[in-house]
């Protein structure tokens, strides 16, 4: 199955996270089976049209109310050899539960079956006893059948060292494979130690990398709306202010402007009248439409993105009382939305949304912020 999210719902004011995939569900008047979403959440809940927990999953999925692959496919061929095939085991009723539950440890950033799988190859490795032999056997037959060939992480080899380990010597692997042996078990235990080996190479490689990574996690994103004031713009500060039709006269490329909307507009036009007409505009939707009627400039598709960095640049740089609002919100990941602005501009929730206001905002800031530490 693969999983969507993230997605959550409600409860008494909590935010329960959760997760979904598809699953096939019986139609109850026409006797066939269509894809629906099914939903899993932190606490147990599930819901794909009706509510239910584990337990009842796995009633519907017995009854053949709700299966986890197509019921009017084909039945697949299975592998003439488990040795030598390099696909997994086939996705159950019964393995799939045990995905869900999976889910739900992982929802609740609990240890899932793959990772106590791993904490149960750690302690044998630690002590290659029969006893953590075992302990690795359970915890490896724990992690769901169709998804032991990831466990290792390791799609060369896939699950075929876990395999060889939990062989006993002198048994055939998978019944079909080679015969264990001490020197085979012991070469598990040497392709751990060089996967042991080559990750921490590669922890330390990406610690010095990544060097200058924030220690700490950022502040949540922050949304820039499209404001409407129709009493007029309030005098306290606030995030309104960020926005480009806020009227903070401009001095830019030796001309001045009601607002960074006015300066771009005008900018953007070929005509000098039509340039003068968008710079006088009574407000900044005003500009912004006269703008969007004038002949544009041929080279302003090269251009427009420095020219907007030059005009909030020099928005913030001369009016301290916004760069002190566009400072405050940190290094917050600034999301620009709105209606009138193109999608190349603004954050839209699909993939023509670019957010270049968004981006050269906290480009912005980090210069005001830069140059603040230089004075000092």
């Amino acid at each position: 199955m693969t999983w969507r999210g993230p997605t959550y719902r409600m409860v008494d004011g909590e935010r329960i996270d959760g997760a979904w995939c598809h699953i096939w569900r019986r139609d109850q008047y026409g006797g066939g089976y269509y894809l629906d979403d099914l939903v899993v959440f932190a606490d147990g809940r599930i819901i794909c049209e009706e509510r239910t927990d584990l337990a009842g999953l796995a009633k519907k999925l017995a009854a053949g109310r709700w299966a986890v692959t197509d019921p009017e496919a084909p039945p697949l061929p299975g592998p003439s050899s488990k040795w030598e095939s390099r696909s997994g085991e086939p996705l159950t009723p019964e393995g799939f539960v045990l995905e869900v539950a999976d889910r739900i440890e992982a929802l609740n950033q609990r240890p899932t079956a793959r990772q106590r799988c791993w904490d149960a190859i750690r302690q044998y490795e630690q002590r290659p006893t029969e006893d953590h032999r075992e302990l690795l056997r359970a915890a490896y037959l724990a992690v769901p059948a169709h998804l032991r060939i990831y466990v290792l992480g390791d799609m060369d080899r896939q699950d075929r060292p876990l395999r060889i380990l939990l062989t006993d010597i002198g048994e055939t692997v998978d019944g079909d494979g080679p015969v264990a042996t001490a020197e085979m078990h012991q070469g598990v235990l040497d392709y751990f130690a060089r996967t042991n080996k080559a990750v921490e190479g590669e922890r330390e490689r990406r610690a010095v990398q990544h060097a200058d990574d924030p220690a700490a996690p950022g502040r949540p994103a922050l949304v820039s709306h499209e404001t409407v004031f129709p009493q007029g713009w309030p005098d306290e500060p606030g995030l309104f202010m960020l926005r480009n039709d806020f009227p903070a006269p401009v001095e830019f490329a030796g001309d001045t402007y009601a607002s960074v909307q006015h300066g771009y507009w005008a900018l953007s036009a070929a005509d000098a009248s039509d340039r003068g007409r968008i710079r006088d505009a009574a407000s900044g939707r005003e500009a912004h439409d006269l703008g969007g009627r004038a002949t544009r400039r041929s080279d302003w598709p090269d251009v427009r993105l420095a020219v907007m960095a030059g005009l909030l640049r020099a928005k913030f740089t001369q009016r301290p009382d916004l760069a002190k609002v566009l400072l405050s919100t940190g290094d917050a990941r600034i999301s620009y939305t709105g209606f009138e602005d193109s999608p190349f501009w603004r954050d839209v929730p699909d993939d023509r949304g670019r957010n270049w206001m968004g981006r050269l905002l906290e480009l912005t800031r980090s210069e005001l912020l830069a140059r603040q530490l230089l004075v000092t």
